[in-house]
């Protein structure tokens, strides 16, 4: 597989410069970090040297993953070396002229193919593309503190960014791990337009003499599931940085957002924090969370009345950008919306500045809460694109995105002008499994019929892909684990990127791999090595799967679409063909032979395998639940020798016994630790 390297330019070393360029050399993207002065890229690099030491510290990276990370980015003063970067972000100070001098400088020095880019959360991207001669490859990507941390970044076309921009700019975002919501091109985007009014709207109460500080605060912590309140938060990012950004947002959107009093008199007495120290006093926290609710649901809902982003990445957004337990419209569903159209609707009447948003008056009139769309379709030529669309959730899987899922894929192989089906997901992952809490939920309401009837869905639908008459091509760009892997197993072909991995977690946490994962694992490289991965729960990479034949084929990010229509022309083949298993795994399939399973199912190690081996094994195998790998065990055997139908039905039978156990319930509610198993 030929790789291409990404070239960025990011100027400005500071904060959020050195800490954008970090994260892209973490990610493998080769980054030149330009600054005016070498004391600033010194200490650019010395905050990226302390952030990379911190994770080596916390056992996240090694030396050498560290080592390799720094040597991708190349500090200089030298604005030529960007001259022919694929991409350049630029975050200098917060001042218009500065920006546009510096884009229309770098328009003249860059390569046409060059996109310039800005981390901007003040101006429009269309005033600084005014200042080029490539107004079609000026597009907004606005990172938040910490970039190497924070997984969002708001991508902001203007009127004028070509589609080729923006599918260009969402391949290196996802390249470096982020999750990209697209936002309109209007003040505040989409983060910041709920962010300030929401610390605007705590510092106003605190006049009011509702609260103190430190009791809005806590208040706050429990009604949106946060780690810091308004206060303590805007002590962390700096209240000054808060007095400017109310400022620019109130220039634009009126008096609503502009900062009280209070943030103005701490910013020009010089106080460099809020006192959130006290005693605190909840008796009025119905009244501070009925406002501060009111606020954001209202600014929600207006954005939406403006089209500046869609519900479902506004909630993203909120609870990926600022930890929010659950975005703006989630809490309206929480709340009631017949709760959220009165409160909103009193701050309306209470401000003349604030007007009612239609979006949230057409709600309250249906009287039903907020649905939310987690797949989209797409039909580009003769591919319909499927993508699971719940990045804030690795893409897992439930009721309602199965639901979607299986609509979706109605109306795909219903279009006559449709050849092939593609199932991709956003963020990180492609899908990383169902999800564990509805599982839990009906363990504890004895209500198991619900998690086999999901199941009995689940199947349906991935024999449907397997069999279909239309090309399914699974595009594993992102990690996969159990019903993530199984799905994309189901699928006729499989394109994959290095990013790309399959994982059988299951046994791990008390059950078997339940979607078919065994079945047509085994069909593709046999007994021995599906038990392996079941076993261990060993993650298979990109590579490895291509080596095994499981990946039809192993490409480039930048390659995906044409291997995809490379695919479709040449037709459907065999996925399950008999292949040669290289012989580096043979000495894994030896440990699994019949004999050394059920020694390792007793806690001996395998026999005719290398001593290193056979301790690894027996250490991994024991942290693993008792009565789910025997019981993946049996059904392996038996699924080999039936049909693809027939061994899910084998699999179905083992469902209510697999969900009753102890082991089940202690696996599936241990999430971050390890379970306690009985083997009972």
């Amino acid at each position: 597989m030929k790789k291409k390297v990404f070239k960025i330019g990011m100027v400005g070393a500071g904060t959020m410069g050195s800490g954008i360029a970090q994260k892209m050399a973490q990610e493998g993207l080769n980054v030149v970090l330009v600054d005016v002065g070498e004391a600033q890229l010194e200490r650019g690099m010395g905050m990226i040297r302390g952030t990379l030491q911190e994770a080596i510290d916390r056992k996240i990276l090694t030396q050498k993953e560290v080592d390799v990370t720094l040597s991708r980015i190349k500090p200089t003063v030298d604005k030529q070396e960007l001259k022919d970067c694929d991409l350049i972000v630029e975050a200098v100070f917060e001042d218009l002229k500065v920006k546009q001098d510096l884009f229309a400088e770098l328009d003249k020095i860059c390569d046409e193919k060059t996109i310039l880019a800005s981390n901007t959360s003040s101006f429009y991207i269309s005033d600084l593309a005014k200042a080029t001669n490539r107004p079609d490859r000026v597009i907004g990507m606005h990172y938040f503190f910490h970039p190497a941390k924070n997984r969002l970044l708001e991508i902001v076309p203007h009127d004028g960014t070509s589609q080729e921009t923006i599918e260009r700019t969402q391949l290196i975002a996802k390249l470096h791990a982020k999750t990209a919501i697209l936002v309109k091109d209007a003040p505040g985007f989409t983060v910041n337009r709920i962010f300030i009014p929401w610390y605007v709207t705590a510092i106003r109460i605190y006049e009011e003499g509702i609260a103190n500080m430190p009791s809005i605060d806590e208040i706050c912590k429990k009604a949106f599931g946060i780690g810091m309140g308004p206060f303590k938060l805007q002590n962390e990012s700096g209240i000054a940085i808060g007095l400017h950004a109310a400022r620019t947002l109130a220039k634009e959107r009126g008096s609503f957002y502009e900062p009280p009093e209070t943030l103005r008199h701490y910013v020009e007495d010089l106080k460099s924090n809020f006192d959130i120290e006290g005693e605190i006093d909840e008796s009025r926290a119905q009244d501070v969370i009925d406002r501060m609710f009111a606020a954001v649901f209202g600014v929600a809902c207006t954005m939406i009345d403006e089209g500046i982003a869609t519900m479902e990445d506004i909630n993203r957004g909120t609870r990926i950008g600022l930890t929010w337990k659950q975005g703006p419209f989630e809490l309206m569903n929480s709340v009631g919306i017949e709760k959220a159209y009165k409160i909103v609707k009193e701050l309306s009447e209470s401000r003349s500045d604030f007007p009612m948003p239609k979006f949230l008056e057409e709600q309250y009139k249906k009287g039903v809460p907020f649905e939310f769309n987690y797949i989209d379709l797409e039909v580009k030529d003769d591919i319909a694109y499927i993508t699971f669309n719940r990045p804030e959730a690795m893409n897992a899987l439930n009721s309602t995105v199965m639901a979607q899922f299986e609509k979706a894929l109605d109306e795909a192989e219903q279009n006559p002008a449709v050849k092939a089906i593609v199932l991709k997901g956003t963020g990180k992952a492609f899908i990383a499994g169902a999800d564990i809490k509805f599982f839990v939920e009906n363990i504890k309401n004895n209500n198991l019929k619900r998690t086999y009837d999901f199941t009995r869905k689940g199947h349906d639908l991935l024999l449907r892909l397997e069999n279909s008459p239309k090309m399914t091509i699974a595009q594993l760009d992102g990690l996969s684990l159990g019903g993530g892997s199984e799905v994309a197993l189901a699928c006729q072909a499989i394109v994959a990127t290095d990013k790309g991995s399959f994982g059988f977690p299951e046994t791990g946490i008390g059950i078997f791999p339940g979607l078919g994962g065994m079945i047509r694992t085994e069909r593709h490289i046999g007994p021995e090595l599906t038990k392996y991965y079941v076993f261990t729960g060993k993650t298979i990479s990109a590579e490895e799967a291509k080596e095994l034949g499981i990946v039809t084929k192993l490409v480039d990010p930048t390659e995906i679409d044409d291997a995809i229509k490379e695919l479709v022309a040449a037709g459907k083949f065999d996925k399950y063909a008999p292949r040669e298993i290289p012989a580096k795994y043979d000495e894994l399939k030896k440990a699994f032979s019949p004999e050394n399973t059920e020694r390792l199912l007793e806690g001996k190690e395998p026999e005719g395998v290398s001593p290193e081996l056979a301790k690894k094994l027996v250490d991994i195998v024991a942290r693993k639940a008792p009565l789910a790998l025997r019981t993946s065990n049996e059904l392996i055997d038996a699924q080999s020798k039936v049909s693809i139908k027939e061994a899910i039905e084998l699999e179905m039978d083992k469902l209510y016994y697999m969900f009753s156990t102890e082991d089940a319930l202690a696996g599936l509610s241990s999430p971050g630790r390890p379970p306690k198993f009985q083997g009972k």
